[in-house]
């Protein structure tokens, strides 16, 4: 889609000046207000009435291209990682907060489904960037040049990462097998003292019956990460997120922070909470199974009443280069739970190695000595 004046608003990139002096606010983490770095002056966030509402999946599937579901966003991608992020309209270059690569900011313009709430940031750069920096301190066999790294502050960059969640009635019908464990005396015969002599043990048996049946579930809120620019490992491990607290959208939570595009689209994001959805439904029907042993040989399921939001959850975000690999840190904005990659230094663990070779060596030259 062409880029044209008559496009709407940028989300995230919305300036809101200081009505003391001017300059432009910054959402303040752990507040519900704008406030400027210079002067210190706060302004309060409208709140919003509105409820989020959960959006129904079919329908918003057939309709992903409907003006009032959707908003026209500004975006940036980096050729090296493909992120695609929101930029400040001022800037004309920076640095992709996912990969560090330089940007050259040429923006396009797509329609995207609007978020419907976020959660706000609830902990400070300063107060994410002392997590890293522990974080980086206890690690063994860092090379130096990551201690250097985190004793440079401002390595950091909020993000406001894309979500999809889903909620589902499902129905299952399934097919397995039941076992039962069962215990028998078995006779076994074992030499004593040159003698033939019988003895008895129980062993444990299992008796298998097959069986089929139905079992419902109820699913709310499962989580999926509209993002392919983060390692869906790591970010799975910030969780939990306190959804409960989630707000109404609005464009001052985004001030002074970057916000990413979604790249998994509702479709696909879907897939991924069946894989999550599945887990659950197995879990089900094991119960339902029951005995001391299941085994399921075949499921069908229905998902009736398929809902969703967009969502934005806020990460502090360090990449970091080390002998051209990208490494990533990533921390939980609203509990300071931090996950990530990190490189080893070989002629430290090389080093270690020989220590131990030489201490293993002296144990055993002195152990000679004494005899």
């Amino acid at each position: 889609m062409s880029n044209d004046s008559d496009a709407a608003p940028i989300a995230g990139n919305k300036q809101f000046p200081c009505v003391q002096c001017g300059a432009k606010l910054d959402y303040a983490p752990g507040t519900s207000s704008l406030q400027c770095p210079y002067c210190g002056a706060q302004t309060q966030i409208p709140q919003s009435e509105d409820q989020i509402l959960e959006l129904d999946f079919h329908t918003q599937l057939a309709k992903a291209a409907a003006a009032q579901e959707t908003q026209e966003a500004h975006r940036v991608k980096c050729d090296k990682c493909g992120a695609e992020t929101t930029m400040p309209p001022e800037q004309a270059a920076g640095s992709c907060p996912f990969c560090g690569a330089s940007l050259i900011i040429t923006t396009r313009t797509s329609r995207l489904i609007k978020p419907q709430a976020l959660l706000p940031f609830g902990i400070t750069q300063s107060q994410g960037f002392e997590r890293f920096r522990r974080w980086i301190q206890r690690l063994w066999f860092a090379p130096n040049d990551l201690k250097k790294f985190a004793r440079a502050e401002g390595k950091l960059a909020g993000i406001y990462v894309p979500f999809w969640t889903y909620d589902s009635d499902t129905t299952s019908f399934y097919r397995g097998a039941r076992g039962d464990d069962y215990w028998v005396t078995e006779s076994y015969t074992v030499n004593e003292n040159g003698r033939h002599v019988t003895r008895t043990r129980q062993v444990r048996r299992t008796r298998w019956t097959n069986v089929s049946g139905t079992v419902w579930n109820q699913f709310d809120d499962v989580l999926v990460m509209a993002s392919n620019s983060l390692p869906r490992k790591y970010a799975d491990r910030l969780e939990p997120w306190d959804l409960e607290r989630l707000v109404p959208y609005a464009d001052e939570f985004l001030s002074g922070f970057r916000a990413e595009s979604y790249q998994v689209d509702l479709g696909a994001g879907f897939e991924l909470a069946r894989g999550v959805m599945d887990e659950g439904i197995r879990a089900s029907i094991r119960g339902d199974i029951g005995g001391d042993h299941q085994r399921i040989d075949s499921v069908k399921t229905s998902y009736d009443h398929i809902t969703f939001k967009h969502i934005l959850l806020p990460v502090w975000l360090s990449s970091y280069r080390y002998r051209e690999k990208i490494y990533r840190i990533l921390i939980n904005a609203r509990t300071g739970e931090l996950q990530g990659e990190r490189p080893y230094s070989a002629w430290k663990i090389a080093a270690a190695a020989l220590a131990a070779i030489l201490i293993i060596a002296a144990i055993i030259v002195i152990g000679s000595l004494n005899r």
